[in-house]
């Protein structure tokens, strides 16, 4: 394969695979950034339940 096989073969790759591997990370992040929110009011809503069970 030459050169110019080559470079079409990873612009083909890159084409194919980068899009979905940039979405993919996107939305990891996305959703960690919402996981990590949802964890914190777990734990007030946890902690304001053990208060009240204490009344």
């Amino acid at each position: 394969m030459d050169d110019q096989g080559l470079i079409q073969l990873f612009i083909t790759a890159v084409g194919n695979f980068g899009f979905p591997i940039a979405i993919t990370s996107y939305l990891l992040l996305r959703f960690e950034k919402k996981i990590d929110m949802l964890n914190e009011t777990i734990g007030e809503v946890a902690d304001i339940l053990r208060r009240e069970a204490k009344k």
